[in-house]
């Protein structure tokens, strides 16, 4: 893995995103080849994460990509594999740390700034992807932070 090549897979992830794909199906999507998954069955697995898991403003779908991402790179296979299962988790808390220094939040409510009732009346229903969308939303570049983090992550492992 070159530096170029992870940063085509964080363009691909925010291109994603622009083109109406969820932040968490975007960031997966950019990703999954390298773990013999297809496109096609990426956004499927990622795609009950947008909107901080199913719209509902929690855990951010971006950051929850991260969490996909390294479980299809290091998560343990084998039932009792403690050892297995503690190093994933390792990964995963280092990984969220820097997405939480760089956004100031994991949480899609407190990324977006809605608060009680509005966080409370979140629908099911998702937001049409307009003009206006991107403008006032900042998804696309949370995606592009959770790709650069993942990317890095994976630089760092080759090095």
């Amino acid at each position: 893995m070159t530096t170029q090549e992870m940063d085509k897979r964080v363009a691909q992830a925010v291109e994603n995103f622009m083109s109406g794909y969820g932040c968490c199906q975007s960031v997966v999507a950019a990703f999954a080849d390298l773990y013999g998954l297809d496109e096609v069955m990426a956004k499927r697995i990622a795609a009950g994460f947008g909107g901080g898991v199913g719209r509902m403003r929690m855990m951010c779908g971006a950051v929850s990509a991260i969490v996909i991402l390294v479980g299809l790179d290091c998560g343990q296979t084998e039932g009792d594999d403690r050892a297995g299962k503690s190093a994933c988790y390792k990964v995963v808390q280092e990984l969220l740390a820097k997405s939480t220094e760089q956004n100031g939040s994991l949480i899609c409510a407190e990324i977006l700034g809605i608060q009680g009732r509005e966080k409370a009346a979140c629908s099911y229903i998702a937001s049409p992807r307009t003009a206006e969308y991107y403008k006032t939303r900042p998804c696309a570049a949370k995606v592009e932070s959770a790709a650069r983090i993942f990317a890095d992550y994976l630089l760092s492992k080759a090095s």
